[in-house]
């Protein structure tokens, strides 16, 4: 019967730590949680705090990058009478490809919308560049490439490069 008497006064001393332990944890729990929650905003902040800047000199690389494939921009850097169209074309072609792989990194930073603007603008490039260099003779030169590209692009009502920037800027305001 000691024995007995033994093993319940064991339990009731469990039962009861058990039950301060309880008591103890549920009134800490939102202590804790509240902390936690604490540290989880301030390395968010920290987080952020880090990332902007390089969010911003993406931005600033994209809206570069678009300034750049702009035709009206891209063939009077690259414009050369001694060109034919077909070399102006080749060359075109290239740099557009060469500025789409150097800034293909700052789709990272970017939102999925401005990156798609960008992607949309080189593909329209590139478009407007081929379907410009079908319809012209073997012969043409460079110049005449060049003329009718920006034919082409002064006809679009609105210009899709400017549209593009402004949805970028619009975006940015946004994010502050």
């Amino acid at each position: 019967m000691e024995a007995y008497s033994y093993l319940l006064d064991i339990l009731k001393y469990t039962i009861a730590g058990l039950g301060v332990v309880w008591i103890a944890f549920y009134l800490l729990k939102p202590y804790l949680d509240r902390n936690e929650n604490l540290q989880l905003i301030e390395l968010k902040k920290t987080i952020s705090a880090q990332t902007l800047p390089l969010k911003l000199q993406a931005y600033e690389r994209v809206v570069l990058f678009i300034e750049r494939m702009n035709p009206t921009n891209l063939l009077v850097r690259l414009t050369n009478p001694d060109y034919s169209a077909a070399e102006l074309y080749m060359l075109v072609v290239a740099e557009l490809r060469n500025e789409y792989q150097h800034n293909v990194t700052q789709q990272i930073y970017v939102s999925a919308g401005t990156w798609a603007i960008v992607k949309r603008l080189k593909d329209e490039t590139l478009a407007v560049i081929n379907s410009v260099v079908k319809i012209l003779p073997e012969n043409a030169t460079g110049l005449e490439l060049s003329k009718a590209v920006l034919t082409h692009i002064s006809q679009i009502e609105n210009n899709p490069y400017d549209a593009g920037l402004a949805l970028i800027r619009k975006e940015l305001e946004e994010l502050f």
